[in-house]
């Protein structure tokens, strides 16, 4: 099942595919990525879930990403 992350303080042009790109540096497994959209504009909101293979994983990542910089924005 793995470990379900929220991520928030996202660039609103950050993409699925970069997001799991850079949460799976290291050897990290990401299963899931979804950013969550906003109904009526079809715009990001802003924050998304990561799901991790492992709580190992997850771990990692936090450890990594904690208020690092990621498409100029402080995650």
């Amino acid at each position: 099942m793995g470990t379900k992350l929220y991520v928030g303080n996202l660039n609103f042009k950050t993409t699925e595919a970069s997001l799991r790109a850079a949460f799976e540096t290291g050897g990290r497994k990401v299963t899931e990525v979804a950013i969550v959209m906003d109904k009526m504009t079809g715009k990001p909101r802003g924050f998304a879930f990561v799901r991790m293979a492992t709580p190992e994983d997850a771990a990692a990542a936090i450890q990594e990403w904690n208020g690092q910089d990621l498409d100029g924005r402080v995650l």
